[in-house]
């Protein structure tokens, strides 16, 4: 356990994990309302593809810009903007609802007005836990014990929210999301940061996002797992979306059989971060990212045999672990290897590939919810990403015989 939470012992990464961690499970309240409100208010797999696109669209637009942005700012202060901004947002969500006000429409732009803050927020937060562990050889543990705590909140989250809808309504885990924003508000006031020296600006903005976009090209590594996370946000990694129509319809219950189905995903993918955060070395962690997608790929056409939720909840404790190796493993080799000067910019690309991707894959998994209905389209995202999985393992393959040893230095290389 000493292993799993070395991190911990740097003042700055305690608070931070601690303060973001309450607020996280605010975060999956109000993830958790919006779906089962729009559920609700429509039964269409094509809405929920929207209000998820409109939720997420707009991150993948502005994260280029966000990244370079970043990069010339005080990304403490920039987490402690966005973080406000966030409370403002769900505040809003909880007005709304209390006042019989709320429709789709609300739902779709709010949820858009959170994209913005978040194409904002991501890179700089992200980027930010380099400056908050002083010994760089534990980055690799924050890194994961950050996936882990977004995770445990995304197993406790649905569970809360769920008894909460059934007993008061969704406007109570807005509220308790909005409030949540305190905790850590609080713990980035009580950090000692060095102040961040301003970069000199010798280029514009545009230059700075076309110089992160070189790096990323060249660099073979930090390409291909970049790569193979946008194609399988599209193509698998939107399986959530269409979680409420399977709770609804095809297993017949209500607002806690959704709560179920997301905390069991939200386990799974918290096992995942945990393993991760008890490796001590980055080495193997390509390899690792191919045969996690697999494993998502096959748990997901096996969804499309599952007639019941005791049958579903293992395949989607499998989804979320496969899921969370490969986005937290994606992430660790960006920061384990990129050049600390643009970082901002190529994790900006990495918000690109997840928010560019999930949206997208949200659309396109609602629109065939509603032509094929939720199994079936299961199956066609599960054989989807085993092709993705495929030609990332033959182009590993290709490259391996080349590099003798894990990733090392500022360049990212296959083991």
């Amino acid at each position: 356990m000493a292993r799993i939470g070395r991190a911990l012992r740097h003042r700055n990464y305690r608070l931070f994990f601690f303060g973001q961690g309450i607020s996280l499970v605010g975060t999956w309240l109000t993830r958790f309302a919006t779906v089962w409100m729009v559920y609700k208010l429509t039964g269409s797999g094509l809405l929920l593809g929207l209000v998820a696109f409109f939720g997420q669209a707009p991150s993948a637009l502005l994260s280029p810009i966000a990244g370079a942005l970043v990069d010339r700012w005080d990304r403490h202060r920039v987490i402690v903007v966005t973080q406000i901004c966030a409370a403002l947002q769900s505040a809003a969500l909880a007005l709304f609802t209390f006042t019989g006000w709320m429709t789709v429409w609300h739902l779709m732009a709010l949820g858009a007005v959170q994209a913005l803050i978040n194409a904002f927020d991501m890179p700089a937060r992200q980027s930010f836990i380099g400056r908050m562990v002083e010994d760089k050889a534990d980055l690799p543990n924050a890194i994961a014990l950050n996936s882990s705590m977004v995770n445990g909140a995304r197993l406790l989250g649905p569970v809360f929210a769920a008894t909460l809808v059934d007993l008061f309504g969704e406007g109570w885990c807005f509220t308790i999301d909005a409030v949540s924003y305190i905790a850590v508000i609080i713990s980035l006031s009580m950090m000692t940061v060095p102040k961040q020296a301003p970069r000199i600006r010798t280029t514009n903005a545009w230059q700075d996002m076309k110089e992160g976009l070189h790096y990323v090209v060249h660099e073979p590594l930090v390409r291909a797992v970049l790569m193979l996370l946008c194609a399988t946000s599209i193509l698998g990694g939107a399986y959530t979306t269409i979680l409420p129509m399977v709770a609804g319809s095809t297993l017949a219950g209500g607002a806690h059989t959704l709560g179920i189905l997301m905390a069991s995903a939200g386990c799974g993918a918290l096992g995942g971060a945990l393993y991760l955060a008890s490796r001590q070395t980055t080495e193997g962690l390509p390899a690792m990212i191919g045969y996690a997608t697999f494993a998502l790929g096959v748990s997901l056409c096996a969804l499309r045999w599952a007639p019941t939720m005791w049958i579903a909840l293992p395949l989607l404790f499998l989804c979320g672990t496969s899921w969370m190796i490969q986005m937290a493993s994606t992430n660790t080799i960006i920061q384990s290897t990129v050049d600390p000067s643009m970082l901002g910019r190529v994790l900006s690309l990495y918000a690109m590939a997840f928010f560019g991707g999930m949206p997208v894959g949200a659309l396109l998994q609602g629109w065939l919810a509603d032509q094929l209905g939720p199994m079936p389209t299961f199956l066609c995202s599960g054989l989807a990403v085993l092709v993705c999985a495929v030609l990332y393992r033959i182009g590993y393959e290709a490259r391996k015989p080349r590099v003798a040893g894990g990733i090392t230095g500022t360049t990212a290389t296959c083991p």
